[in-house]
């Protein structure tokens, strides 16, 4: 289906507890992000990290689609994520890198998705 050994993010293992990488949508539960980070995120520093991990993901997101051969994805086109590893995104989220974080993805030259939108004004 892909390029082998191609990297996959960690799929959820729960309902409970998901989050979106405010840099990337990327979803997973709280707990995987702090065990293994974020795939497309190292830079963040997330792992062990729980205050990271709030501060740089959000609970607040509507929707996600589940992104399996990025180059052929016309969903990955459309939310942004085709440079992205295959996982699960979000595809609205409510929050905001820190502006630490935010100058750390521009100093390094990394792009933030602009997938965030206010959800509470959509009547969430």
């Amino acid at each position: 289906m892909g390029d082998v050994g191609q990297e996959f993010a960690e799929i959820p293992d729960s309902e409970k507890g998901l989050r979106a990488c405010l840099r990337c949508s990327l979803v997973k539960t709280n707990q995987q992000f702090l065990d293994s980070g974020c795939e497309n995120c190292d830079f963040l520093g997330l792992i062990g990290e729980n205050d990271r991990v709030l501060d740089c993901t959000t609970a607040y997101f509507e929707g996600t689609v589940a992104m399996i051969q990025p180059p052929g994805s016309w969903v990955a086109r459309w939310q942004r994520i085709i440079s992205f590893v295959p996982g699960l995104y979000a595809l609205a989220m409510q929050g905001r890198l820190p502006d630490d974080m935010l100058e750390l993805c521009e100093a390094n030259g990394y792009e933030v998705v602009s997938n965030i939108k206010n959800l509470q004004s959509a009547g969430r």
